[in-house]
């Protein structure tokens, strides 16, 4: 959570150009992979996220969050939720 509006602005606009960590990049390179298209996740994936500092539990719980999240919002965009 970040209260820093610019920084909030830069990654709407690019996530990838934002000032943020590396591992910060490489854990959002993942969540939008997962977030497109789940089957394509493959070990190099999980290895990347090892490389920039994941364990295996950090693995999960990235996974986990963004899975739900994307699940959630399916949920309230198919019910209508938020819409007037």
């Amino acid at each position: 959570m970040t209260l820093d509006d610019e920084l909030v602005r830069a990654l709407q606009d690019d996530y990838k150009t934002a000032p943020i960590s590396e591992q910060d990049k490489v854990m959002l390179d993942y969540v939008m992979q997962l977030t497109r298209d789940a089957t394509r996740i493959s070990q190099q994936d999980h290895e990347r996220l090892r490389a920039a500092g994941f364990d295996d539990r950090g693995i999960l719980q990235i996974t986990l969050i963004a899975s739900w999240f994307n699940y959630i919002n399916r949920v309230a965009d198919a019910l209508g939720v938020g819409r007037d």
